[in-house]
């Protein structure tokens, strides 16, 4: 990771670093959305930061592309790509000619200089890719991560049939499958699916209330396969370093794992669910657009922007405490 956003900022110019470089202790690190950009001056009243791949050189790209590579593996990475490949494909469906559909709309965002040593990050987002990486001392999290694909399914053109996101409703879809009425009123927490995912794009993961759907005791061998089989989904999409990070979130959970679903059993209709532990959060919603567009995310309730080691390497360095990283 680090040589590869040495690499990138390093084929920049002066403009185009002052744009993708900011200060790590910047407020911006925080910042993540997944609407598209061209919505951000009337939905946010803000625009979103960061260097375009639209606005880099061939080689600028290829470096960026290589950057995205770094903290997904190659699983993860080719579900990025095609998201944003999805760009294309609603660019056809709408009639798009203003140019507010374009798989090049994609910002890339460095927090401090990337170094071996000390503290540094990445942010990598547009319409539906969210994704944040920090890393201290050469060891790296990746919390929150976002993924979203509109259409769900490709249902006309050339690329009829495709769906990015399968597995992520499909996994779930087998383990509400396979529960028993007295179980499925349990896991069923409302009639009706959410328009959106819960935490939506807020800074801090949280949810009211305790948590509610079936618990993970109240599951057979079977079923509970079927559960750490969706979860592992979810930690799959980051390389083998920072997924064993995320095995061990669940490992530290204890089975206080429970799984909720709202909406409609029927496959095509208005879906929702969720994974939650003490310690991490699964969303996934399929509402809009006629129940064909998916929104997932991965949470961490104490390590999103890798706050929880932050706050020990703080602990144990403070001199490095409010040092920008900026050259």
């Amino acid at each position: 990771m680090t040589e590869t956003a040495n690499r990138f900022l390093q084929s920049l110019a002066p403009e185009q670093r002052a744009r993708a470089q900011f200060a790590f202790d910047d407020q911006e690190r925080f910042f993540f959305h997944y609407i598209p950009t061209d919505d951000f001056p009337k939905s946010l009243k803000r625009p979103r930061l960061g260097l375009m791949l639209r606005e880099m050189t061939p080689q600028q790209k290829h470096l960026a592309s290589a950057l995205l590579s770094a903290g997904l593996s190659q699983t993860g990475y080719i579900k990025a790509a095609t998201i944003m490949s999805l760009e294309e494909v609603l660019r056809v469906l709408e009639g798009d000619s203003a140019g507010r559909r374009d798989p090049e709309k994609y910002h890339f965002s460095i927090f401090g200089q990337p170094a071996d040593k000390g503290v540094w990050g990445y942010r990598i987002e547009g319409h539906h890719v969210s994704l944040h990486f920090t890393v201290i001392d050469g060891e790296a999290s990746g919390n929150p991560t976002f993924l979203g694909s509109n259409p769900a399914e490709v249902r006309s053109g050339p690329m009829t049939g495709l769906r990015v996101l399968a597995n992520e409703e499909d996994k779930a879809r087998a383990l509400l499958e396979s529960m028993s009425p007295a179980q499925k009123k349990m896991a069923i927490v409302d009639a009706k699916a959410y328009r959106d995912i819960l935490t939506a794009a807020s800074r801090t993961a949280a949810l009211a209330g305790q948590p509610s759907g079936l618990h993970f005791s109240k599951m057979t061998a079977a079923q509970r396969r079927l559960l750490v089989a969706l979860i592992a989904e979810y930690i799959d999409n980051l390389p083998s370093e920072m997924a064993a990070q995320r095995r061990l979130r669940l490992k530290e959970s204890k089975d206080e794992v429970w799984f909720a679903w709202a909406g409609v059993e029927q496959r095509g209709g208005p879906h929702y669910y969720r994974v939650q532990t003490p310690l991490f959060l699964i969303e996934y919603d399929n509402t809009q657009n006629r129940a064909n567009h998916i929104h997932s995310v991965w949470r961490d309730f104490q390590g999103d922007w890798g706050q929880d080691v932050l706050k020990m390497h703080y602990e144990t360095s403070p001199a490095a405490h409010g040092h920008d990283g900026k050259p």
